[in-house]
């Protein structure tokens, strides 16, 4: 039985041209980018040349790119260490209710050492009103948070307005992005944003590879103190077969942005056409990413649906990778859904390269047979 894919917001496949790149530097060319020797130098110019494709994709200088471990270290450093750093000119940091855990928890950590955190709500259908956010803006504001395209339902957020109205009623405040689940799916936000996360592993990268863009002239402390790697900011050999995948992952995001968009809309159309039919509830608002579409069966639980989905070979996921052990999804909880739409949610999610609109046709006629046969469990 060949699996159909549908969870590609939690991890994808990593491209066939990155894991080509990668293998040479797992095997033979195994130098440390901090070494003198010829090895060395060999390393810290794939490394500069990796930073230089991800510096690309998200429009930005190289100088500028950071690498981490991933997503969450970068989201921690821009968190912690721009919070430690602006400490004496405010203590109030404004995040939305809907972050990814690696926001959120950095953010709670914050208030014990004496932060102030204001969390702006959602709509009702998951969308973000930037008045919502700029009304908890205050004189002491010296962080903004806000996530790019959000993680369980697609939405993208406006981030490039918020920077500027922000600025506009603090200037100063410094503005930060979860880009995650954007590499790839939508135009790089401006350079109003001074702190922005991107993930290899969640644009056909491998796993372990991250960045986190610090535009030029913000001020950050490192979490991590050594060897003095990364300019100071992350120390700690490089992870480079992992960061040599990266920079190809981000070229490609980069060169098939529109070829992938365009690929992925048909999918997308498809999809939400049949669910609709099926009496699915859609919780991803309009002009959410192509790619991520959460949607409620009613009367069914999700878990009992999706192994049942996963017994005949469909992969989808309840929520975000990151919190699927635990009940609940704080991002459907803050949109106020009723708990029959919650309980039964699925997040639908893929990729252009890997899924073919037959792999979309086969899922939907395993998912209407569990729905019409009542093979799911019902809601108690």
């Amino acid at each position: 039985m060949q699996e159909i894919y549908l969870d590609a917001a939690a991890t994808t496949r990593p491209a066939p041209e990155a894991v080509a790149a990668m293998l040479p530097f797992l095997r033979e060319r195994f130098g440390n980018a901090s070494s003198l020797h010829r090895r060395g130098v060999e390393a810290a110019r794939a490394l500069e040349d990796a930073r230089i494709e991800v510096a690309r994709a998200i429009d930005r200088e190289k100088d500028e790119v950071v690498f981490t471990s991933g997503a969450t270290e970068a989201n921690n450093l821009a968190l912690l260490g721009a919070a430690a750093a602006q400490k004496r000119r405010g203590d109030h940091i404004v995040a939305t209710s809907v972050e990814h855990p690696s926001v959120l928890e950095p953010l709670r950590a914050l208030e014990k050492d004496g932060f102030k955190v204001s969390l702006a709500p959602l709509e009702k259908d998951g969308s973000l009103d930037p008045e919502r956010v700029l009304s908890i803006i205050n004189d002491g504001t010296v962080l903004l948070s806000v996530m790019h395209v959000q993680n369980e339902t697609g939405a993208i957020f406006p981030i490039d307005a918020l920077a500027a109205r922000a600025r506009a009623k603090r200037p100063g405040i410094l503005v930060h992005s979860d880009g995650a689940q954007a590499l790839g799916k939508v135009a790089p936000p401006s350079r109003a944003i001074d702190l922005y996360t991107v993930s290899g592993h969640k644009a056909h990268g491998p796993l372990g590879a991250g960045a986190l863009a610090i535009s030029k002239g913000v001020r950050v402390l490192p979490l991590l103190h050594g060897g003095g790697q990364e300019r100071k900011l992350r120390s700690g050999t490089e992870n480079l077969p992992a960061i040599v995948g990266f920079g190809v992952a981000a070229k490609l995001a980069r060169e098939r942005l529109g070829e992938r968009t365009k690929k992925a809309r048909v999918i997308r159309e498809r999809l939400e056409s049949a669910l609709r039919d099926l009496g699915a509830v859609f919780n991803s608002p309009p002009g959410s990413v192509a790619t991520t579409l959460n949607a409620s069966f009613p009367g069914n639980a999700a878990e009992p649906l999706l192994h049942a989905l996963e017994q005949r070979g469909v992969l989808v996921s309840s929520g975000s990778a990151c919190s699927t052990r635990k009940p609940g999804s704080h991002v459907l909880d803050a949109m106020g859904l009723a708990d029959e739409v919650k309980k039964s949610s699925l997040r639908f999610s893929f990729s252009p390269d890997d899924t073919q609109p037959e792999d979309v046709e086969r899922a939907l006629l395993v998912l209407r047979e569990l729905l019409h046969g009542s093979l799911a469990r019902p809601l108690r």
